[in-house]
């Protein structure tokens, strides 16, 4: 497992990360709850999480990611839902899921708060609580490793490098930056990105963010780590909580293919995308797909 994002290069291709759960749960008719998300649906919907999962898988993903955005002890504790519950279940569904397929799980570890919030409320101790349980639940109930994703505040970026060095748990992050190019919490995110190269991690990503702004950001990556992206696709603001697709399959696919001399590890999409984007890059890592048959 520990060397899953260097085998990458050497098959020559990134491996695939699926696409946006919530988004798709919401499509399908859901109401995400105030405080947990779509996260409740773990408990209250399992047939369509597992569905949404299943649906990855058959369109290529070698990495499905856990329903568990929001089942973080920092989230719950505003909700009635029972947090190991739904930690539980979360990872179940996707276990479940991929049963009989090479597929791995990855354990989504949220920021503590809300991710597109600037200002702390939480003090430290709870910072630094929410992230110790959170990712160890994730672990113990059988996820691969853990994918600390849309990490955007430098001091929770620390505890999670710090805890899952310490505790040998495989670990990604993947940040999120403005168009800047900084963290909500105002550092570089090539400080950042300087910063984790100190730590074990599997993979350093970046999420959620738009195709035009992620193309700022490809020439700080090289070769010589392991590194990936999942982009937002949506039509929406970040409050939104329908979020409508605004990027085709085949114009993600383009997207895509300008940062691929880099070698990334692992290439997913984000919210608002499907398992048709999915898809089209397997298709076109499979060479299904040729530059003439994309635009």
């Amino acid at each position: 497992m520990f060397n899953t994002f260097s085998f990458a290069k050497k098959v020559k291709r990134p491996l695939i990360l699926d696409g946006a759960t919530g988004s798709l749960l919401i499509n399908m008719g859901f109401k995400p709850d105030q405080n947990v998300w779509t996260s409740a649906a773990n408990v209250l919907n399992p047939k369509n999480v597992l569905l949404v999962h299943k649906k990855y898988i058959k369109a290529g993903a070698d990495i499905i990611t856990t329903n568990t955005f929001r089942t973080n002890p920092s989230a719950i504790n505003k909700s009635d839902f029972d947090q190991t519950q739904l930690v539980k279940e979360g990872v179940l569904l996707a276990k479940n899921a991929a049963e009989k397929y090479n597929v791995l799980i990855a354990g989504s570890n949220p920021p503590a708060e809300d991710c597109y919030q600037q200002q702390r409320t939480i003090t430290q101790k709870e910072l630094r609580y929410n992230h110790h349980k959170h990712i160890s639940q994730l672990i113990e109930y059988g996820s691969d490793f853990v994918l600390n994703e849309t990490q955007s505040h430098f001091d929770e970026i620390k505890i999670i490098s710090e805890y899952s060095s310490k505790t040998n748990i495989p670990f990604v992050v993947s940040l999120f930056n403005d168009q800047k190019l900084n963290l909500l919490s105002g550092e570089s995110l090539f400080k950042v990105i300087d910063y984790l190269k100190h730590f074990p991690t599997l993979a350093i990503g970046i999420n959620c963010v738009s195709p035009n702004t992620y193309l700022k950001t490809i020439n700080k990556f090289s070769q010589k780590i392991n590194w990936g992206f999942y982009l937002n696709c949506g039509k929406s603001t970040h409050s939104s909580q329908k979020i409508v697709c605004s990027i085709s399959p085949y114009n993600y696919l383009e997207s895509v293919k300008l940062s691929l001399s880099k070698s990334p590890s692992f290439i997913g999409a984000c919210c608002g995308s499907t398992p048709q984007h999915i898809s089209t890059l397997k298709k076109y890592f499979d060479g299904k797909i040729n530059n003439s048959n994309t635009g």
